[in-house]
């Protein structure tokens, strides 16, 4: 591989900015994760979008916030804005877990440390960055921003929070995938430094017609009024008062996050107004390719060098080759960041990735995993667009799936036997999660759900590193349909055809499924069954989460409200932390310790009878 050089990274620094021969910069990034040089990083790809438009672009990362706030001053004023890309994930859940306890290690920061990064980063940078720069636009971008545009719920604070523009103090918000409404916002800010020779940030008003972006105004100045076709959401303060109002604003939103033709969304907040233009089409293939084949590095910046960043570790030899889910799941956040409208890469941008792969040093020849959101959906979509143009259903699975979509798996198939066929690739993995219903689908059309076989055929025989992931997340028929998951029959199903496969290929392969505690609909009865359903197929669970309300997602504005957002019916949630436990002490039921304590909780419920069941030898 070609030795590197340090200006082949976006400088970080005063001395790399100078290195360049640069005496001005255009747009200044602050990261709240490490600045590693990868597809799969943020900061990264709106960087390295930017400069492919000719713009000067650095990367201060991981800024001091706790001292005289020198950080946010080192690279001095941009000639355009100050852009906040907060990091991969949202901070909070980055930190805390579902208990609200410290996390282990920070994922995106060199060796793990905890003490580089601060709760609500997009907050605490903004606001320091307007002390020394007050006329200087800040443009918010990333998943924490994304995932707070209007009203929330935050469960670390146990309150509704704000649109972070208004907390923030910042000029705009980019909310999902954010390389095209970027990359629109300089180009309208260059042409009108070109156009006005008087042109001064200070006096400057930031566009506000740009697609999939957000702004404050105030009330009476929400360009060409409200109009017929706006969603005007109830008001902030109206959320406080009323909990089923939240409920009700948070369909819309999703809806509205999922739509080919979107409408725009206006919320009032302390006597201003939020504006939420809708989102981009769907990027196409030709979009997608260049951002992915920019000039990357793939490595951390050389300033780590000795310092192990342990999402970076996770995902060097991946390879993302799709955007977008179609799956629709209550709980992820995906729908309101990415949208249900799938984007898939060229099969010649894929393999050019996976050559650069091979060039590695230390690479081996393994691919940790060829996927996306969800493994299987690349390159599919609603055949008829026209139907897709009038839908507002945020999943294409479910309640069942929609006999527009087009789930062709031969493309994928053949991806998969390109990449494999390259010089230097002796195995590629699927690490994603695989979504089992659409491999048992069956249309009729013989030819397709003989790829869909051939498919999961080669999947179980080729791709598994002895463990493959699904994700049923539950047993109990009311909290699937409330998770938009697909029956626990399917999985049953699934099972049988990856055993069989198997057997008769003398492989001896684990399938690891995926579960959720305390889901808004379930019951500690729920989970008690879950248990004896678990021990039945014989799995001492592994890969379990409690769930945990992240900002925006159906499942969350359920679990605080009590309200289901689309029928406004009423919800159990599990709410207290010994609740919580309670529910997730029966995934490991299999644990001595946890014996005395589970019998108690089934003869408290009422379920004697399970006891036997779980505990007879």
């Amino acid at each position: 591989m070609t030795e590197h050089r340090l200006t082949d990274w976006l400088p970080t620094t005063k001395k790399e900015v100078e290195l360049r021969g640069w005496d001005t910069l255009d747009v200044i990034l602050f990261s709240a994760d490490a600045y590693v040089d990868h597809p799969s990083f943020g900061a990264a790809v709106i960087g390295r979008i930017l400069e492919a438009e000719g713009l000067r672009v650095a990367i201060v990362t991981q800024p001091n916030w706790r001292d005289d706030l020198r950080d946010f001053k080192k690279l001095g004023r941009p000639r355009l804005f100050f852009g906040i890309a907060p990091g991969c994930m949202d901070s909070m859940v980055n930190k805390y877990t579902a208990n609200r306890r410290l996390r282990s290690e920070d994922a995106y920061t060199p060796d793990g440390r905890h003490d580089l990064r601060p709760e609500y980063p997009t907050i605490v940078y903004t606001q320091a960055i307007k002390r020394f720069y007050p006329d200087v636009p800040v443009v918010l971008g990333g998943i924490e921003a994304s995932m707070r545009r209007v009203t929330h719920y935050d469960y670390w604070q146990e309150r509704l929070r704000k649109c972070i523009l208004a907390d923030s103090g910042a000029d705009m918000l980019i909310y999902g995938m954010g390389e095209r409404p970027v990359t629109e916002l300089c180009r309208r800010m260059l042409a009108q430094m070109q156009e006005d020779e008087t042109f001064s940030l200070r006096t400057h008003t930031l566009p506000t017609d740009i697609l999939q972006t957000a702004y404050l105004t105030r009330k009476d100045d929400v360009p060409g009024g409200i109009q017929p076709d706006d969603i005007l959401l109830h008001s902030h303060e109206e959320c406080l008062a009323d909990r089923r109002k939240q409920a009700e604003n948070i369909r819309h939103v999703e809806e509205e996050s999922n739509r080919l033709k979107a409408h725009r969304i206006l919320q009032p907040v302390d006597g201003r107004t939020v504006v939420v233009n809708p989102p981009y089409p769907p990027m196409t293939q030709a979009e997608l390719d260049h951002s992915f084949d920019l000039p990357y590095t793939r490595l951390p910046h050389p300033k780590y060098k000795g310092k192990r960043i342990p999402a970076y570790e996770m995902i060097k030899f991946s390879v993302n080759i799709h955007r977008g889910c179609f799956g629709g799941c209550a709980f992820c956040t995906i729908s309101a960041h990415q949208g249900k409208f799938i984007s898939s890469r060229s099969k010649e941008s894929i393999l050019r990735e996976v050559k650069a792969i091979t060039r590695m040093p230390d690479f081996k020849g393994y691919l940790s995993d060829l996927g996306g959101p969800s493994a299987n959906m690349y390159g599919m979509g609603g055949r008829d667009t026209a139907l897709c143009s009038r839908c507002s259903r945020p999943s294409c699975i479910h309640p069942k799936i929609c006999p527009n979509l087009n789930t062709d798996h031969r493309p994928l198939l053949d991806i998969y036997r390109a990449v494999d066929a390259l010089p230097g690739i002796r195995k590629s993995f699927i690490g994603s999660g695989v979504r089992y219903d659409l491999l048992l689908r069956r249309t009729g059309d013989e030819a397709l759900d003989r790829g869909t076989r051939d498919y999961t055929g080669e999947l179980i025989r080729h791709h598994v590193s002895g463990r493959l992931k699904v994700a049923p997340e539950h047993t109990s028929a009311k909290v699937l349909r409330l998770m938009r998951k697909p029956p626990f029959e399917q999985f049953y199903e699934f099972k049988r055809i990856f055993d069989r496969i198997n057997r008769e290929c003398g492989l001896k392969q684990q399938i690891i499924p995926y579960f959720i505690s305390s889901h808004p609909g379930c019951t500690e009865e729920d989970m008690a069954e879950l248990a004896v359903i678990t021990k039945q197929l014989d799995f001492h669970l592994e890969q379990i989460q409690d769930f945990t309300p992240t900002p925006m997602t159906i499942s969350t504005e359920t679990w605080y409200t009590g309200y289901h957002p689309y029928t406004l019916e009423p919800v159990f949630s599990a709410r207290t932390p010994r609740d919580k436990l309670a529910q997730r002490m029966f995934f490991f039921w299999y644990k001595p310790e946890e014996r005395t304590r589970i019998v108690a909780e089934l003869r408290r419920i009422g379920r004697s009878d399970l006891i036997d069941r779980l505990y007879r030898r």
